[in-house]
């Protein structure tokens, strides 16, 4: 019985921090260390990050990047990034290094910046768009001289110790490992070089070190029953236990002043009052249905006055995502983490349309409709099947309504034919 109680006492305490994930379960942040030339007293390195990861992406104010040197290197000059402090250099006489700390941190560049100082794939704030949404723009890359008496290839030192922050925690990186030299194909495709020595650092996230609670939250509604299912009570916080200014009441008259307090920082998070407590919440309607095909319409609500979401997405995880037939203002791309299985969706807004989801207000919304087929041989409105099994808004796992809580099927009957019901209220 005491062996019984330790084991169990133990995988509590560590399945949360676990950063797998069974919809994207090869997710990685894979950071490449380029030596592409030596130096007198170093090496000359691009540093590339490639955001592996098919729904998660690193948005506005983007990636912090830190290490700490193994020798007693400086970085002479960079481009394409920079270091947030340059040390104390003051042993150096002449020429200055661009930073002669032990544990440099290196951010992106902004857009805007002279062009002079760009790499390809710099320059955009640290956002990295996640995979499947635009591979284009989930890589990053920076080039920096690394300076080291004597250094050499038999000489020269991997970094240790990898953060990668964004700007707060959820990555653990592993230690650099040298791997095969990149092969760099030249902008007219007719030759190719290659790296002297390469390095790869590879990140995982995990939403349980990212943040102690959730983010977002689902709530579900149906033509065929009335019921409402909000998200549960305190899914994200409640407001009697949460710190005094951190929910807002919309009614109020002094709500301006609130959300941007003059004089202070205003990248706190500042939630509309609700009962659920959260940033995001997920609204899944089944709509309507017809002889052949069946209708959904998704809201997506920011109650965050202090959040502007650019390039969001929703994952969305549904039995009948093999018989999508047509989906209204989003885009969609079919997820398929294991062969032969096609239930999972990736959705996001359509660009200089609804690809913005903007702060808590009359406008911090987007919505959709989705059209599936019905197959006979599954299809059913019965337990709950018509609701999702999971959804992630921005790579975080939402939190469902219990399935006892789910809008029940009064009699087969009253939707054998197609049916449209006027949309209830689905505010909070």
């Amino acid at each position: 019985m005491v062996m019984e109680y330790l084991w169990l006492s133990f995988t509590v305490s560590v399945v949360p921090r676990e950063a797998y994930d069974p919809l994207d379960p090869t997710a990685n942040l894979t950071i490449k260390w380029d030596i592409i030339s030596w130096t007198g007293d170093g090496y000359l390195a691009v540093v590339t990050m490639y955001n592996f990861q098919q729904y998660r992406h690193i948005q506005a104010p983007g990636w912090t990047l830190g290490w700490t040197w193994a020798k007693r290197e400086v970085i002479w000059n960079m481009m394409g990034g920079q270091t947030t402090e340059q040390g104390d250099c003051s042993t150096y006489k002449g020429n200055i290094p661009h930073c002669c700390k032990k544990d440099p941190t290196v951010v992106d560049l902004l857009p805007g910046t002279p062009y002079n100082q760009h790499v390809a794939n710099c320059c955009r704030g640290g956002v990295l768009n996640a995979w499947a949404q635009d591979p284009d723009t989930a890589v990053s890359s920076f080039q920096l001289t690394v300076g080291s008496a004597g250094t050499t290839n038999k000489t020269v030192k991997l970094p240790k110790n990898f953060t990668l922050k964004v700007p707060g925690p959820g990555y653990t990186c592993g230690p650099a490992k040298i791997v095969r030299p990149t092969k760099f194909i030249a902008s007219d495709k007719r030759r190719i070089t290659q790296a002297f020595m390469t390095w790869n650092i590879t990140c995982t996230y995990s939403q349980f070190l990212a943040q102690k609670t959730p983010t977002c939250c689902v709530s579900l509604s149906s033509f065929y029953n009335d019921t409402i299912v909000h998200c549960p009570t305190c899914t994200c916080g409640c407001q009697n236990k949460a710190a005094p200014g951190s929910c807002v009441d919309p009614e109020s008259p002094h709500l301006a002043s609130v959300v941007s307090p003059p004089g202070k920082a205003i990248n706190t998070p500042l939630v509309q009052c609700t009962s659920h407590m959260c940033p995001i919440k997920v609204h899944w309607h089944v709509k309507l249905q017809y002889k052949d095909y069946w209708r959904v319409k998704v809201t997506i609500t920011n109650f965050n006055y202090r959040m502007n979401y650019t390039q969001w997405n929703l994952v969305v995880q549904h039995p009948n995502f093999d018989n999508l037939t047509q989906l209204f203002s989003f885009n969609y791309k079919s997820l398929t983490p294991y062969e032969g299985l096609n239930d999972t969706g990736m959705l996001w807004g359509v660009k200089f349309y609804n690809d913005f989801l903007s702060s808590a207000g009359p406008s911090g919304n987007v919505q959709s409709e989705l059209l599936f087929r019905k197959d006979k041989s599954t299809f059913t409105f019965d337990k709950g099947w018509a609701f999702p099994r999971r959804i992630y808004f921005n790579g975080d796992n939402c939190v469902m309504p219990p399935p006892d809580a789910y809008p029940w099927l009064p009699n087969a009957k009253c939707i054998g034919a197609a049916t449209e019901v006027f949309e209830s209220n689905t505010g909070a």
